[in-house]
């Protein structure tokens, strides 16, 4: 997750927190090293589907994917989709490797990396969907500049979104889910929550799967997972 500057919440001060983990396994180090740069995005330019894809497609964008379970299922669903996921964990990246590699996944391109600055290059409303699931809470409040869910990032969020393209959030923290309402209730000028009754925000929608990360925040640690879908107005 990145910190963020004073003044231009959008400006990559940092990455915070640990870049790899555990050593990885052999398949897994030769697909960072052989499939990896096949795949990844440019190190600079635009981000355009027909720069990444060859074709005008849907665009999708998820940042922080973990281990790309979610990112892998949603592109498999949606093949004439293109998807691009941000991670700057080496052992989450090679994990979405793995996924992409057993799927044969044509419609996929990573970053290892801060995933703002890749968002930054994708022209002004060029995205269908914007994914950020679980992201680091930084839940100390001298910590709350670096969530992403911060006035910055939003309204960054906002431009690269379409009209009606949409926002998806989720989160099993509660002082990250009481800050990103706070967050966007100022934002309702850009986004509008798609809410119809009270509790929908507690069921997973449609086309959106529970992944290990939720599994194990409800079943190991009992928490409550809340899920929110935001349109660009």
């Amino acid at each position: 997750m990145t910190a963020l500057k004073q003044g231009d919440p959008t400006t990559l001060k940092r990455l915070y927190g640990r870049s790899h983990g555990k050593p990885l396994r052999a398949r897994q180090q030769a697909l960072v090293d052989n499939l990896l740069p096949q795949i990844a995005v440019p190190a600079d330019g635009p981000v355009t589907a027909e720069r990444l894809f060859g074709r005008d497609c849907p665009l999708h964008f998820e940042i922080g994917f973990g281990g790309g379970e979610h990112l892998a299922y949603r592109a498999d669903l949606l093949p004439d989709h293109g998807f691009i996921g941000a991670e700057p964990f080496l052992n989450g990246v090679a994990q979405a490797l793995t996924h992409i590699e057993e799927r044969k996944l044509a419609n996929v391109r990573l970053h290892m990396g801060d995933a703002l600055e890749v968002l930054r290059r994708v022209p002004d409303g060029a995205l269908s969907m914007i994914y950020l699931l679980h992201p680091d809470p930084w839940p100390k409040a001298r910590h709350s500049k670096r969530r992403m869910m911060n006035d910055g990032p939003v309204k960054l969020f906002a431009a690269k979104l379409k009209p009606g393209g949409e926002l998806r959030f989720g989160t099993d923290h509660p002082v990250y889910l009481r800050h990103a309402l706070m967050v966007m209730q100022r934002h309702t000028g850009l986004f509008e929550w798609l809410v119809e009754a009270p509790g929908d925000w507690q069921v997973r929608p449609s086309g959106w799967p529970e992944t290990r990360y939720e599994t194990k925040a409800r079943t190991v640690y009992g928490h409550e997972v809340w899920y929110f879908r935001w349109k660009r107005i």
